[in-house]
């Protein structure tokens, strides 16, 4: 029976030997903070332009976090590809011959990936406001106003909680092009579809994209359905619920 340890050594191993899991957590920082900057640079430059019959304050956070939804794809990617690479290898038999106990294994994969995305997730957050706001100039918002600290941890989380949601996920489906299949479509088509579709616009609401954006907002705006918190509930009960199910499918599949 392997240590708890061990399991966890082994899974950092694992995701650091591997490039395109590297790549993919260094793409969530740069395409979060680059986009972000270029999005500030130009609303800065051009901010009467934006600003023109603008009816709520100007949320310099938000619009320091313009680049997140690249950042989102990124982030899924490597979830996916941490867990999907073992079984697309062949290696899934092998961890499993190391460690028989199932449960301690996913276990011990989500720790390693929750922990590792957490901290890109928070450098990427941080990062993405301050270059933000040095480039909005005058128009940019200090990290001790009320509300932005909040709003800068939200997005870190957010990022961090739908890692692990593209993990569970993937782990139900034993095949990484299967969840990149899923995924990529339910967070980039399906939820902005039905946000845009009347009848079904309140069911949109309650998607984990539509809870993560809440999570960023400094000032609630009218007319939105519920605020940070609720938003932050709703994304943590998607991410328990992949995991959950991964495990699930895990204890009672084969590899």
């Amino acid at each position: 029976m392997a240590s708890f340890p061990a399991v966890l050594r082994s899974e950092w191993t694992k995701i650091r030997s591997v490039r395109s899991t590297v790549w993919t957590l260094a793409l969530t920082f740069v395409v979060t903070v680059g986009i972000g900057a270029l999005l500030s640079l130009l609303t800065n430059n051009n901010f009467s332009e934006f600003r023109r019959n603008g009816q709520v304050p100007f949320d310099a956070t938000g619009t320091s976090f313009s680049g997140i939804m690249l950042g989102e794809l990124a982030i899924i990617v490597f979830g996916v590809l941490a867990i999907g690479n073992e079984y697309s290898s062949g290696m899934i038999r092998a961890s499993l011959a190391a460690v028989p106990q199932r449960a301690t294994l996913l276990t011990g994969k989500t720790a390693v990936l929750g922990a590792l995305a957490l901290a890109v997730s928070l450098m990427t957050a941080f990062a993405t406001f301050f270059v933000g706001q040095a480039l909005l100039g005058p128009h940019s918002t200090t990290i001790g106003e009320p509300n932005v600290l909040r709003a800068v941890f939200g997005a870190a989380l957010y990022l961090t909680m739908l890692c692990l949601f593209s993990a569970g996920v993937t782990t139900m489906l034993h095949n990484q092009t299967l969840a990149l299949g899923v995924l990529v479509p339910f967070f980039f088509l399906l939820s902005p579809i039905l946000s845009a579709v009347p009848k079904v616009r309140t069911l949109a609401h309650y998607f984990p994209d539509y809870a993560g954006s809440r999570m960023l907002l400094v000032y609630e705006q009218p007319g939105q359905p519920y605020g940070p918190w609720t938003g932050f509930f709703i994304c943590l009960a998607w991410t328990a619920a992949a995991l959950v199910g991964g495990a699930l499918v895990l204890r009672k599949r084969d590899a």
